[in-house]
């Protein structure tokens, strides 16, 4: 089961109206269900969002392992798992090839534990490439290298879908390669990599039921597979059915930070991967969990995204992500804690160079024009900028001027240039580099991200191609930021039990956002305060249908100060709950607004 989008319900949106920051999109209102207990709000909430069904709404609210769909039905999945097995058993070395970043090594570190479960004995080995070296996804030479050192077989977690060349290398090399990936598969009518099986939710033909695994959910279904294809049976035996509820935490922090959406299955993984955190029994990830000083307990997707996904990432960025691997699997426990704090010295160093490229971009990109109507995407490359880290300076980037923005890094000595590319909604990255293939080495990626190579020489052209691609699909408004707004809310209907219900939702993030309401024929109560030392945040107060609440404007305060008592407003806010020595209220969080 899946929140529905407007265009799947064949429901058109409600016309937009404008905030001080953003467009509004108010989802189309539906039939609420008439679930016992749940306040109006939150019924009008889910309703909105898709789930109209009592049924649907209760399964939401309830995630049940039990909702998982059978692996088997993942295209590729029993064929993987079986070559798998038998190479175990015949005691061939299999070598696990993930990615360098937070969900390629917690997918690598998933089926290295249950492989390692099912014979602990087996020839089992990993490799992550080097972001700088080596480069994303299979690589040839480390083909060449795994065949080297008595790799026979080779299963790639979270890339390989569009490793047609590499393949087609390992075949040479007499090795079993087994591609296990999320990402967009080719185009239909362009080749698939021939490797002995590919397991992929959304390759052609597939009827699984949910598309929208991540690469360690993906990792995940094929363990699990395996577990049970051991067991002989429909269920995998104690041990590792523990092991494999042990490791949704993993599953969970992968997810999480692959920025998949947290609907169907994904939510259903992250849901429970966050209520074991603390009894996971892996020394690595509670030492990465203390290094964050995090109390398990406590977190929430929105941890996993802002402090412990970060922290595996930067190993990938800035060192060499395999460190991270061992953490999560093999390292006892001081060397694990040792590491931990490592990723977190190297996230710190990632954060000043993050800094420093994303202001110079920025700068870039306004004096090349790249930030008028006229070009409604960023293209720049430099040689001064770290390969690791210009990704996420590309998603400021977006933040910032909201469209399409590919930072590139540039060796003088190689003539190569590579990089990373963020996107807005309504532009798929992955089919746009497609269209623009032509002048690219390679490419690959999600609608929203995604990564290339190309020759310095075809710098201009590749520019032009993205550039002009971008102007003919994407219109005025969508360089305009846009925000989803649930449904209209009276005053009245914020209350600490709806609020509370409306927390039952999480875990947020993409594809299942923060609830956001509209309050129309708001008046300020009191003339707005400046909140906090830095003077960057205000609080208001404001009444309405013979309420009064306080709305905190984190980030605000210079556009609301200027706000004068008696004013009529309308206001987006997320709600949010208080508590005040022993007294709970609700304390909304300020979106965006609009005076009347």
């Amino acid at each position: 089961m899946t929140i529905a989008s407007d265009s799947v319900r064949g429901v058109s949106p409600a016309p937009k109206a404008r905030g001080v920051r953003s467009r509004w999109r108010m989802r189309p209102p539906a039939d609420a269900p008439e679930h016992p207990g749940l306040e109006p709000l939150a019924a009008r909430v889910l309703a909105a969002r898709g789930l109209t069904r009592i049924d649907d709404a209760r399964h939401f609210l309830r995630p049940s392992l039990g909702d998982l769909h059978d692996p088997s039905l993942l295209p590729g999945v029993d064929r993987a798992a079986t070559i798998l097995l038998d190479a175990l058993r015949s005691g061939r070395r299999v070598a696990i090839y993930g990615d360098y970043d937070a969900d390629g090594v917690t997918a690598t570190c998933v089926l290295y534990h249950v492989l390692r479960a099912l014979d602990s004995d087996s020839d089992l080995v990993t490799f992550i490439p080097h972001r700088i070296d080596d480069g994303y996804g299979l690589n040839a030479g480390a083909l060449e290298q795994l065949a080297s050192e008595g790799v026979q077989v080779v299963v790639s977690v979270d890339c390989g879908i569009t490793a047609v060349g590499e393949a087609a290398r390992a075949r040479e090399l007499g090795l079993t390669l087994i591609i296990t990936d999320h990402h967009t598969p080719p185009p239909q009518g362009s080749p698939l990599p021939d490797a002995e099986v590919l397991v992929h939710p959304r390759v052609p033909g597939s009827m699984y039921p949910f598309g929208e695994l991540s690469g360690v959910g993906v990792a995940f279904k094929l363990a699990w597979r395996l577990a049970t294809l051991a067991s002989g049976g429909a269920k995998a035996s104690g041990p590792v059915r523990d092991l494999l509820v042990r490791l949704l935490p993993l599953v969970a922090i992968g997810t999480v930070a692959d920025v998949v959406p947290l609907v169907g299955e994904n939510r259903v993984l992250v849901a429970h991967g966050l209520r074991r955190m603390r009894d996971s029994g892996f020394d690595g990830l509670d030492a990465l969990i203390a290094a964050a000083r995090l109390d398990a307990d406590d977190i929430d997707a929105r941890r996993i995204a802002f402090s412990l996904a970060p922290r595996l990432n930067a190993c990938g960025r800035l060192g060499h992500a395999r460190d991270a691997v061992r953490m999560l699997t093999t390292a006892p426990a001081d060397d694990a804690a040792t590491i931990a704090g490592e990723l977190c010295a190297l996230n710190d160093e990632r954060r000043a160079i993050e800094k420093r490229i994303t202001e110079r971009a920025m700068q870039l990109a306004e004096e090349a024009g790249m930030t008028g109507d006229d070009r409604r995407a960023i293209v720049l490359a430099s040689q001064e900028w770290h390969p690791g880290v210009v990704g996420i300076a590309a998603s400021r980037l977006v933040e910032r001027f909201c469209r399409p923005t590919l930072l590139l890094c540039a060796d003088a000595e190689t003539g190569e240039i590579a990089g990373s590319a963020r996107s807005i909604e309504g532009y798929d990255l992955a089919a746009a580099l497609h269209r623009c293939s032509a002048h690219l080495r390679s490419h690959g990626g999600h609608a929203m991200a995604a990564g290339l190579r190309l020759d310095a020489s075809s710098l201009d052209a590749f520019t032009e191609a993205l550039v002009g691609d971008a102007n003919a699909r994407l219109g005025e408004d969508d360089l305009i930021p846009a925000i989803t707004v649930d449904a209209e809310a009276a005053m009245s209907e914020l209350t600490p039990r709806a609020a509370r219900q409306l927390t039952s939702l999480e875990p947020f993030g993409a594809g299942n956002p923060t609830p956001r309401v509209r309050l129309t024929g708001v008046q300020l109560a009191e003339q707005p305060r400046a909140l906090g030392k830095t003077g960057r945040h205000a609080a208001l107060r404001v009444e309405g249908g013979g309420r009064s609440l306080r709305v905190v404007a984190w980030n605000w305060a210079s556009e609301v100060l200027d706000l004068r008592r008696g004013q009529r407003v309308t206001m987006v806010v997320e709600p949010e709950l208080s508590e005040w020595n022993g007294r709970v209220s609700v304390e909304p969080r300020l979106v965006d607004f609009a005076i009347d």
